[in-house]
């Protein structure tokens, strides 16, 4: 069996997958804001569960500078927590080894696994409180992709420049319009939308050459919405030396991060992982 982690900035789910990387048990609860308290919290959380054996799991952290030589979660986007060894704490409650990624970067290989036998460079984008971004190339995480995600990109909007998460995230469309993804029906607004969300696209785009886009997080549950909206917002850049992949929406847009767990799990120990 296996365990996942995926820790957020508002919620937590854990989460025990067995060998086929199918969810058996799970458990949620509110990320506090200090860091001891989170690791109560899962504590109770993993001892919950009648699961007590676990060969190797996997946890997806919103870290924003992650030294991943040493283990150290130096900060995070939407937490206090600070210089922080995660994954060795972590440890210490599940009793197995846990593999330790950004928590977007696991949300793209859970995403890969399911095209793999269809695209081989997917970048995934994940548009919620913040936006995230991953690149995996033939099943693999590249990790040289920065984790600050959409906070680190700078864009050109409303003539000056900003960080591209500032005005084109979950959080920043609340702020703007007073409404959720979930609740926004009109095209217009979804016409505005895509015009921002479209800029990071476009330069990701002629920086990553993928083979197609996968957008997540709580703004990709909401696809349907506005897919084919940002498509024709993204075909206008369509020009010779830029190729605009397809654009779906992600399957798992809920449980990706949980599902990337148990897949970089796998990965990371297949060579310590003894069959059971």
């Amino acid at each position: 069996m296996y365990i996942g982690v995926d820790i957020g900035g508002t919620k937590t789910l854990v989460a025990v997958l067995d060998k086929r990387g199918v969810i058996t048990e799970s458990a949620k609860f509110p990320t506090p804001k200090i860091y001891e308290n989170f690791l109560n919290e899962l504590n109770k959380a993993v001892a919950s569960f009648e699961t007590k054996d676990f060969q190797a799991g996997g946890m997806g952290i919103p870290a924003v500078v992650f030294d991943r030589k040493t283990g150290e979660a130096v900060s995070f986007g939407n937490l206090p927590w600070k210089n922080v060894f995660v994954g060795q704490d972590v440890e210490q409650i599940t009793n197995c080894p846990m593999a330790v990624e950004n928590d977007a970067k696991l949300a793209g290989l859970s995403e890969a696994m399911l095209l793999k036998d269809k695209y081989s460079k997917l970048l995934y984008v994940t548009v919620s409180t913040g936006i995230g971004i991953a690149l995996i190339v033939d099943k693999k995480i590249d990790s040289n992709i920065g984790d600050a995600g959409g906070k680190g990109m700078l864009i050109e909007h409303r003539g000056k420049l900003q960080p591209w998460e500032s005005f084109a995230s979950g959080h920043a469309i609340v702020e703007r319009y007073g409404k959720k993804a979930v609740d926004i029906n009109d095209e217009a607004t979804w016409q505005a939308i895509c015009r921002d969300l479209s800029k990071g696209l476009i330069e990701l785009i002629a920086m990553m050459e993928p083979d197609v886009i996968v957008i997540g997080g709580s703004v990709g549950t909401h696809f349907n919405k506005y897919g084919k909206i940002l498509s024709e917002t993204l075909k206008k850049y369509d020009l010779p030396l830029i190729t605009i992949p397809p654009l779906i929406g992600a399957a798992r847009p809920e449980e990706a991060v949980i599902f990337g767990c148990y897949d970089f799990a796998k990965q990371e120990f297949a060579h310590a992982i003894a069959p059971r």
